[in-house]
């Protein structure tokens, strides 16, 4: 320090402490002057000194005015060494940062203006401390004092040409320094990074891109940023970015594609446009470097098929449908389970588009790798299972196609049709409103009679008769109306004359049985009319209620429907068709006189002709009276005549069989069905009387514990009316 006194003169050092700012750049000045003869001189260890005395005596003193005049003295001392002062930068340096974190605004602000001057003389040589200056830029950055940040920012340009023309600039030192600081919320700061990031991404030499990943999420950050500038320059980064990787032979996707999975799932709208457009361009150029990220990837887009934003779900959308066209291998790394495990979670989104993508999935998944996914089908079955309740038809089209492609294995057809019958048990609703959309889809995808045998078979052994009754006259209406069951109905039409259809009908009697109208419906499709006959007759009047009769107006409407139109064209022929003529009559007969079906059927009949057109084109008068007297009095054999003349019942051998038919017992298992469901009625209207019996006991109870006072009050009442009575005529009942 003596040296450094004796070459700087004391007024020099008392002006540069002077609170007035001329006196102190004068001073600094001559300090200029001095440091530039001693370098000339070559004398650097009392160049030294001098620095040592600006740090010790005035950068680091308590007055403020020391140390603003230490600081530009430091600057000045900097100019004086000129090319020499790279070696006195670990001198020179140090004090100035340290002033960033002045409490004095104006002493930052100082600090900025020396170490610019320092840096305009040292240039390149200023590298070294790059780190340390770029963390102090960055606070100074969001500097509360404008003036001060007016200065970081002069300062940060003069050092981003600096790093820009120097080949000694670490990329690798300075990615930490970013990385850190990349989530920081203030505005000023992340324009500041920003500003960074472009810069060195400009730079020929430096490969800001494979770096890409340690800041990307930062930038996607800053998408949703308040300010509409910062949103703007990290958007603009972001696009220039996605054309280098678009023009790179080699690109990190994977790392990058984990940060876009997170961000397309952002509050923020455009920060989900920008995610979701990124991985469709990742989804485009990607390759086999993305296999591993595909159930990830997947997991953004089907949530963004059903954004409230349209630009959003149309590149989701187009992002989805490239993706299921990758036919991707599970030997290179495919993961059929993880992109099952996702399909069967959007399964529960809130979103119809979402749910029918996911569906799309598992169907692509199923064809492609039909061996995988039914190794996985514990994980997804039930999820799968449930959805046929949901509230889309289309979901519950498409499930359902996926339910009658994994049930080409007999054991999961087995368990698909049991769990049906199970959702339709216990939720009746499901029954009425999507009953007959999911029967018919599934006789469409699996084969009708299959379904049909196997719905039979277990409704055959239904423990809840109530429900076995409901589930036949649904599948007992499905089976008369759907377009979808044509070949099965013909195929029932054929029960007399062939075996295939004597098996199915034989099959669905036993279930049929636990409705009357449904075996009544099924015999006249089929064609039994002596059979449907015999079950009008053996019904009883506690067989014949409202929901009977309801189900008996449908079968008239429908008997008057193309389906049907072969019966009523064999009415044309009553001496042939006896049996069918009873059979409606026997209908009629059990329809009150004054409903709508009575006088459709009623009408109907009064069509039938008093002739008959026999084969020959012969007329045949049936009765010289009542045309219907062989349906009324027919003869004891009670002979049936099949469509192709030939007489069929008692002349023909056995009057109570056919084709293997034994109606007789077919008759007697529909009486006992049917008993069971009377006794099953009378336990439950048992049931409610006892309930009903039991409540009144506890009103009475009640009633016996009210106060006194209401006992008197009921007392009164009761011996009121006796007067009223005595007041009226002879003969009224009196209480």
């Amino acid at each position: 320090m003596a040296d450094a006194l004796s070459v700087i003169p004391a007024n020099v050092l008392r002006n540069l402490s002077d609170k007035l700012y001329e006196k102190r750049k004068n001073a600094a000045l001559e300090v200029e002057g001095i440091v530039k003869q001693l370098a000339a001189a070559g004398d650097h260890d009392k160049i030294s000194a001098v620095i040592d005395l600006l740090t010790s005596e005035y950068t680091y003193s308590p007055q403020a005015n020391h140390r603003k005049g230490g600081l530009i003295g430091l600057a000045a001392a900097t100019v004086g060494l000129t090319s020499e002062a790279a070696q006195h930068l670990e001198q020179i340096v140090p004090p100035v940062l340290h002033s960033f974190s002045d409490q004095d605004s104006r002493v930052r602000y100082y600090a900025c203006e020396a170490l610019y001057n320092i840096a305009k003389v040292v240039r390149g040589d200023f590298i070294v401390f790059f780190n340390q200056i770029f963390d102090a830029l960055c606070k100074l950055s969001a500097d509360s004092d404008a003036n001060v940040q007016s200065a970081a920012h002069l300062l940060d340009r003069l050092v981003k040409d600096i790093v820009t023309e120097s080949d000694q600039f670490s990329i690798e030192e300075f990615i930490p320094l970013l990385r850190e600081r990349m989530n920081v919320l203030n505005p000023y700061v992340r324009q500041f990074l920003v500003g960074w990031i472009t810069v060195l991404d400009s730079v020929p030499d430096i490969d800001m891109l494979g770096f890409l990943p340690d800041f990307l999420d930062g930038l996607f950050n800053m998408l949703s940023d308040s300010s509409h500038e910062i949103r703007q320059q990290a958007d603009s980064a972001l696009s220039e970015f996605l054309q280098e990787i678009k023009n790179s032979p080699s690109v990190d996707y994977g790392r990058m594609a984990e940060i876009l999975v997170q961000r397309a799932a952002s509050s923020d709208e455009f920060t989900r446009l920008t995610a979701i457009t990124w991985i469709n361009e990742f989804v485009k150029l990607g390759g086999d470097q993305l296999v591993p990220y595909y159930a990830d990837i997947l997991g953004a887009i089907l949530p963004c098929i059903s954004d409230k934003e349209e630009k959003i779900r149309v590149v989701a959308r187009e992002t989805n449908e490239e993706l299921r066209a990758i036919k991707a291998d599970p030997a290179e790394g495919f993961d059929v389970g993880a992109i099952l495990s996702i399909a069967r979670r959007q399964l529960s989104s809130e979103w119809d588009a979402t749910r029918i993508e996911a569906l799309h999935w598992i169907s692509a998944l199923l064809n492609r790798h039909r061996a995988e996914v039914l190794n996985f089908l514990d994980d997804i079955f039930d999820t799968l299972l449930k959805v046929l309740s949901d509230a889309s038809d289309e979901v519950v089209l498409l499930v359902l196609d996926v339910h009658a492609c994994i049930a080409k294995d007999p054991q999961h057809f087995r368990q698909l049709v049991v769990f049906l019958m199970h959702n339709f048990r216990i939720d009746n609703s499901l029954l009425e409103k999507r009953g007959a959309l999911i029967i018919r889809r599934l006789c469409v995808l699996l084969d009708a009679e299959r379904v049909y045998r196997e719905l039979s078979k277990i409704l055959e052994g239904e423990a809840d008769l109530d429900f076995a009754s409901i589930m036949v006259q649904a599948l007992n209406l499905i089976l008369l109306t759907s377009s979808e069951l044509a070949e099965l109905r013909d195929l029932l039409k054929q029960s007399l004359v062939n075996a295939a259809g004597r098996d199915l009908f034989l099959s669905l009697y036993a279930s049929w049985c636990h409705s009357p109208m449904a075996i009544i419906s099924l015999c006249l499709l089929v064609q039994m009319y002596q059979h449907a006959s015999g079950v009008i007759q053996s019904l009883v009047e506690e067989d014949i209620n409202v929901k009977f009769l309801v189900q008996l107006d449908k079968l008239i409407r429908l008997l008057e429907t193309p389906i049907f139109a072969y019966l009523r064209l064999q009415l044309l022929e009553p001496g042939r068709y006896t049996w069918l003529l009873k059979a409606l009559y026997g209908l009629l007969m059990l329809l009150p006189q004054q409903s709508a079906a009575f006088k459709i059927l009623r009408t109907r009949l009064k069509t039938v002709p008093s002739y008959s057109f026999s084969g020959d084109h012969q007329v045949k008068r049936t009765s010289s009276g009542n045309p219907y007297s062989q349906i009324l009095h027919h003869s004891p054999s009670g002979s049936q005549i099949s469509e192709d003349g030939d007489v069929v019942g008692q002349e023909s051998g056995n009057p109570n069989s056919q084709n293997g038919i034994n109606f007789t017992s077919k008759l007697q298992q529909f009486e006992q069905v049917q008993s069971q469901h009377r006794i099953h009625t009378r336990e439950l209207a048992h049931l409610r009387n006892t309930s009903t019996s039991s409540l009144k006991e506890v009103q009475r109870s009640e009633e016996t514990r009210r106060p006194t006072s209401s006992s008197s009050t009921s007392t009164v009442e009761v011996n009121r009316m006796p007067s009223r009575s005595s007041r009226k005529g002879p003969g009224q009942l009196q209480l």
